[in-house]
């Protein structure tokens, strides 16, 4: 008896160590980075994008073209920051810096997909509505549902009535008109709980099937934040889904965010970012 009790023991432990081996963080080390910008987007919800005499890229959409297809260059982004932070398009005030490159790194195993991003969060915003979390950043994944969401990211969940756009209802969320969007978001806040939501007619800070965990942590000025997810709904191996990220600064509710264009992650598959099988 004593045998077999020592025997299973033996194998119980050999089970739960193979276990953390498959779960096992990547080496980021062997993952390679690429930088993305991050711009203060003022009142410029999916609207004011689709509407010509406000933005003339709107054409180009209608044919098929991206917005990182036509705003990215080599050396950052080609916007007119000076409108983006004028009175026109930002009533309440602009940031102090209005863009910044986020690090992301991108790995795979046969469970979880894992998304790395590394910045320095700029001080120096206008609006400090979050007493709480000095950082917040989010990071989501539309399904094919959603129109143009492979053109312009998380744009499609931008309206002109939600929350803090000017006029607009203080209660109404993000939304939207169809498909939806899978969210996941850390908080600096100590002790604060991963948000593993989505997006649909509203915005559902729980709730979701994705199993998002995720760590960050600041050395110096820079903040490391690692999100974890389950290989499903979206974002599985063989494919290239369309994603974007939001970064809350210098304590920053509601459209006071720092967000990037509509890139795509290939898992196992051609995308902007390309994750790293491990």
């Amino acid at each position: 008896m004593k045998k077999t009790t020592v025997s299973l023991a033996v194998i119980g432990a050999l089970f739960a160590f193979g276990s953390q081996i498959a779960h096992a963080a990547p080496d980021w080390s062997k993952v390679p980075k690429r930088d993305v910008q991050v711009f203060h987007p003022g009142v410029t919800p999916i609207e004011w994008v689709m509407k010509k005499s406000d933005h003339s890229g709107r054409t180009g959409l209608n044919k098929g073209e991206s917005c990182v297809g036509c705003h990215e260059e080599k050396n950052g982004l080609n916007f007119e920051m000076k409108r983006l932070a004028g009175k026109e398009l930002e009533p309440v005030g602009a940031p102090k810096t209005m863009n910044f490159p986020v690090s992301v790194q991108a790995a795979y195993d046969k469970d979880n997909a894992y998304l790395r991003l590394t910045f320095k969060a700029p001080a120096g915003g206008a609006n400090a509505g979050d007493k709480e979390n000095d950082v917040k950043v989010a990071v989501m994944f539309p399904n094919d549902k959603v129109e143009k969401a492979e053109q312009v990211g998380c744009w499609a969940t931008c309206h002109g009535d939600a929350r803090t756009m000017p006029g607009a209802d203080d209660k109404k969320t993000k939304y939207t008109k169809e498909g939806a969007y899978e969210l996941m978001q850390w908080k600096s806040a100590k002790g604060a709980k991963a948000v593993d939501g989505s997006v649909t007619d509203k915005r559902n800070m729980e709730g979701g099937t994705a199993g998002v965990k995720a760590e960050g942590s600041k050395a110096g000025d820079t903040y490391t934040v690692t999100f974890t997810r389950k290989l499903s709904g979206p974002v599985v191996e063989g494919k290239s889904v369309p994603f974007g990220i939001a970064v809350h600064a210098d304590h920053a509710t509601g459209r006071f965010h720092h967000v990037s264009l509509g890139y795509k992650l290939g898992l196992g598959a051609d995308g902007d970012i390309k994750a790293v099988k491990q």
